[in-house]
């Protein structure tokens, strides 16, 4: 049932985000990259390890999983285009996942960009988005392997969805990418807001994700690369060639995101 499912945050790391979703019995991990939280949460929490979801190769996703698998042999699902060895049930664009214990059931969506197989989970029925590095709240992860071409695309898939969709991402990045929106869009109300928010979220220590959809769309330039305020601000940076279309405005974007300090 739709309430009877949970969601655990677990940091990692300098910055990153784990996801546990359980039923207060049965566990699924997302983005596993490192054991060890994983196993307190799951110990602390009375928890049995049930399935493992993968969004793409990097180690800071997938480190722990070897070490989760000795305590558990589970299934291990992931990209089928991202070459990870641990990977026992291989996903592609419109795959469903059907689990029993948790009942979870989440469509599989291809967003490459930030890796050549990267996919992205969506929960149909919770309307949760576990998008690893495409979609970051406030920003959008680096193109260490796609095009800007793949990435809008990816972006724009994940756009699509239902504007309630919480999206959980991977990493706190989240004031890092509202200074950079509002060097791009100063006068957004949207985005001025939450940059207030947010930052009163991190000054107490708590968690900037998961974000939902439909503020992304307001506030995140990486979904906003058609929109005309984005487009005479990196022609008036002279970041951007008049007449540049909207893969061209997301790599002007993407390119001054990847320097901005």
């Amino acid at each position: 049932m739709k309430n009877s499912l949970s969601i655990l945050t677990v940091p990692a790391f300098d910055d990153n985000y784990l996801w546990i979703i359980h039923d207060g019995c049965h566990a699924v991990v997302v983005d596993p990259g490192d054991a060890s939280p994983i196993l307190a949460t799951l110990s602390e929490h009375g928890l049995r390890l049930s399935a493992i979801l993968l969004t793409h190769h990097h180690a800071d996703h997938i480190g722990g999983v070897a070490e989760l698998l000795k305590h558990a042999a589970v299934p291990v699902y992931g990209p089928a285009h991202d070459s990870i060895a641990v990977v026992s049930h291989s996903l592609t664009q419109d795959d469903v996942v059907s689990i029993t214990e948790p009942h979870l059931t989440l469509k599989v969506i291809d967003v490459p960009g930030h890796t050549a197989g990267h996919i992205a989970y969506f929960a149909q029925e919770q309307h949760w988005l576990f998008c690893g590095d495409t979609l970051f709240a406030g920003g959008c992860g680096r193109l260490f392997e796609g095009t800007p071409t793949q990435m809008l695309s990816s972006l724009d898939k994940l756009a699509g969805l239902p504007d309630d969709s919480l999206v959980y991402c991977a990493h706190e990045y989240t004031l890092s990418n509202l200074r950079f929106a509002l060097e791009i869009e100063p006068d957004n109300p949207q985005l001025q807001q939450r940059m207030r928010a947010e930052q009163a979220k991190r000054q107490q220590g708590v968690a900037t994700v998961p974000s939902r959809l439909a503020l992304e769309k307001q506030t995140n330039p990486f979904l906003r690369a058609r929109e005309a305020t984005v487009y005479q601000r990196l022609l008036a940076a002279g970041k951007l060639n008049q007449g540049g279309d909207a893969v061209a405005v997301f790599a002007a974007l993407r390119e001054w995101k990847n320097h901005y300090i």
